[in-house]
């Protein structure tokens, strides 16, 4: 198919000029007839116009302004209020509003701020008689509410939050929301307020008053007060608090307050700044604490501490935002000093996670039994509560050593923690301590000491306990083991020379479910196993375990101190709701073999043993009366069971019965150790037979 040549360029080049010079004459024309016509418009008739309706509206509005009732906007005003806030706000009184200048004032009186949707049945959040304020105009327009003045005169405030946490001053959606804050405020007034708090999750009640007093006298400028008293668990509680004169505040000035709590036994005082008036979210302040019991600042603080003797801790408490906590504290819990620092952060589920670290220089052992529930030590010059002191006198009239205070379970799962605690040195008149060392882990509800770790003069006690409190009946699980130990330094004789020394090793597997230290040791399973595979009795000692007459009593009242040596002992016993059933009791020497049976009750606090000689060589006299061990795991009773003469045939058979009691707690043994111990031989079928002579 035939096509018509492409033009030659220069060709095409003149045919664009050609175009673009036609287009400029057309425009060029089209801007002369529009110019045209606007220059012949009646433009001086128009702006004439034009000015007397600007005219118009500016003076309309001016009139508006200066001479409108705005009692007639108090509806709309409070219906967009509403709206925005999601709880009900009503204007029921006067509205005035003055805004011929850059600080409006405005004035309201009988003003009624509703509670969220989800509390409308609980009434009024707040109610005031007379508010006058004055706020800075140019600040609205970027967002921002700057108060130079507000006068709030008869506000009565009603907070409240549930047992679920969700308050009625937090988000309208959720029910939680940022800390509550105060805008900027150059001077402000309270006269005859009121506030009333109701907290459900911390058990408080409260009715406070607050007004301000400002002078002009700068020796006496006048002061904020706010002062209170309710209860807090069923106790009184009081709460003063001052600060200075809320004249002349400034957003970049720290606002210094002090306050002073009692709430039971607890006092608190607190001298402090909020770093930026009034967000409340960051602040500081000097604590001095003092009270019966740290479990009770729970109500106060929200942190689910151990219960513990009377404290006195001292320190600096900040918060920042969703943190708070204290960088030093130092001070007593009981008769031990402790320091430390933590740190207390609310999580996106609102949970709180403590991180916490705290030593002590010396710790006295008894004070760890409140954290148990349990008393302290309430001897002449210990240090125990009121409290504390009525519950040792109730266990010592019961005769019993186990507490039987619950666990507040809810506390244990409203917060997680990580905290480490260390005791360089441990005093204790009835246990052999020199240290302590326990990492701690709350997580959800479950609580691990893990390792937890009981430094001994000689040896140690160390392991993990759990304590489950995800169920309704929490449970305990307890694993802990003896190493390294010397039975001399363990056990406590009046005597210099102890009686019997050695080795020793040992075990305890137990778990149990219950709400207090009484009730888990009462439907505890388990297994307690105690080993020594080397050491030596006194000789005494060891013959009236068979009642040798003539030979054993001779050599106890002549305080002969002769030893003989201990081939092998094992103390053994499975653990059936609560109740420790000896599966042996054995410790054989060169010249007696010693057993014993019985049982010990966790669930009542009681013991029955009973433990019997059978000597290896002939005795001229010899009575077949075991001592007994018997009552109260309080007071023991150590006495002899009268019995018949037993004849001195049979012993192969007892040795043989050796081998499987032992065996079954071999395991427990570190291995270290068992290589060489006569109870390895003893297995392994290497010990010969001890002869009659």
């Amino acid at each position: 198919m035939d096509t018509a040549p492409n033009p030659p360029p220069r060709s095409r080049l003149a045919s664009a000029r050609a175009w673009g010079v036609r287009t400029g004459a057309r425009a060029r024309h089209g801007a002369a007839w529009t110019w045209g016509k606007v220059a012949a418009a009646p433009w001086k008739r128009i702006g004439i116009w034009a000015g007397g309706v600007s005219g118009v509206l500016v003076i309309g509005l001016v009139l508006f302004v200066t001479f409108a009732d705005w009692n007639a906007l108090k509806g709309p005003i409070s219906r967009f209020a509403s709206t925005a806030t999601g709880r009900e706000i009503v204007i029921r009184g006067d509205l005035d509003v003055d805004l011929w200048s850059f600080t409006p004032d405005i004035r309201v009186s009988d003003l009624y701020i509703g509670n969220p949707r989800h509390y409308a049945d609980r009434g009024q959040f707040a109610l005031v008689e007379q508010a006058d304020a004055s706020v800075r105009l140019l600040p609205l327009f970027i967002g921002r509410l700057d108060f130079v003045r507000l006068d709030l005169n008869g506000a009565d405030v009603s907070l409240y939050r549930s047992a679920e946490g969700i308050s009625n001053w937090s988000s309208p959606n959720t029910g939680r929301g940022r800390q509550f804050n105060l805008p900027a405020i150059r001077e402000f007034s309270l006269n005859e307020g009121r506030l009333r708090y109701e907290d459900d999750k911390r058990h408080l009640v409260l009715d406070a008053t607050f007004t301000t007093a400002e002078s002009a006298d700068r020796r006496n400028p006048g002061r904020f007060e706010l002062n209170g008293d309710g209860r807090i668990n069923g106790r009184p509680f009081t709460l003063q608090l001052t600060g200075a004169p809320l004249l002349n505040v400034r957003r970049d000035r720290p606002y210094a307050f002090d306050a002073d709590v009692n709430a039971g036994g607890t006092h608190i005082k607190a001298d402090g700044s909020i770093q930026r008036p009034f967000d409340f979210s960051v602040w500081q302040a000097n604590i001095e604490a003092t009270g019966p019991d740290l479990a009770d600042l729970y109500t106060l603080t929200g942190l689910a501490l151990p219960n513990t003797p009377p404290y006195d801790l001292r320190g600096v408490l900040q918060r920042r935002g969703q943190t708070f906590g204290m960088p030093r504290v130092a001070g007593r819990v009981g008769d031990s000093d402790v320091r430390g620092d933590f740190t207390a952060t609310r999580q996106r589920n609102d949970r709180l996670m403590l991180d916490g670290d705290f030593r002590s220089n010396s710790l006295d052992f008894d004070d760890l039994m409140a954290v148990l529930g349990g008393p302290p030590s309430t001897d002449s010059g210990e240090s125990a509560s009121a409290e504390q002191r009525q519950m040792a006198a109730n266990l010592e009239a019961q005769g019993r050593l186990l507490p039987d205070a619950q666990l507040d379970i809810s506390r244990v799962r409203n917060m997680d923690a990580r905290v480490s605690y260390r005791a360089a040195h441990v005093r204790s008149e009835r246990v052999p301590l020199r240290g302590l060392a326990v990492d701690i882990a709350l997580n959800e509800g479950l609580l691990r000491l893990d390792p937890l770790t009981l430094e001994l003069r000689q040896g140690r006690f160390g392991g993990a306990v759990a304590l489950n409190a995800r169920e309704d009946v929490p449970r305990v699980d307890l694993d802990m083991r003896l190493s390294n130990a010397r039975i001399e330094s363990i056990l406590v004789f009046r005597s210099e020379t102890p009686p019997i020394t050695g080795a020793l090793l040992g075990r305890v597997q137990l778990s149990g479910r219950g709400g207090s230290v009484r009730d888990a040791a009462a439907n505890a399973n388990g297994d307690i196993s105690l080993v020594t595979t080397s050491g030596e009795i006194r000789e005494a000692f060891a013959e009236l375990t068979g009642i040798n007459v003539t030979r054993g009593l001779g050599l106890l009242l002549s305080e002969d101190q002769g030893k003989i040596d201990i081939r092998c002992g094992v103390a053994s016993f499975r653990v059936t709701n609560g109740v420790a059933q000896a599966r042996s009791i054995v410790i054989d020497t060169d010249t007696m073999l010693i057993r014993g049976d019985g049982t010990v009750s966790l669930r009542n606090e009681t013991l029955d043993l009973r433990i019997q000689g059978e000597p290896k060589e002939a005795r001229l006299i010899r009575l077949a009366a075991p001592i007994t061990l018997q009552g109260r795991l309080r007071s023991p009773e150590i006495g002899i069971e009268a019995g018949p003469i037993a004849g001195q045939g049979g012993l192969a058979a007892v040795l043989g019965s050796l081998i499987a009691p032992i065996a079954a707690v071999l395991p427990f043994v570190d291995p270290g150790l068992a290589e060489d111990a006569n109870c390895a031989a003893l297995i392994a079928g290497r010990a010969q037979p001890p002869s009659d002579g």
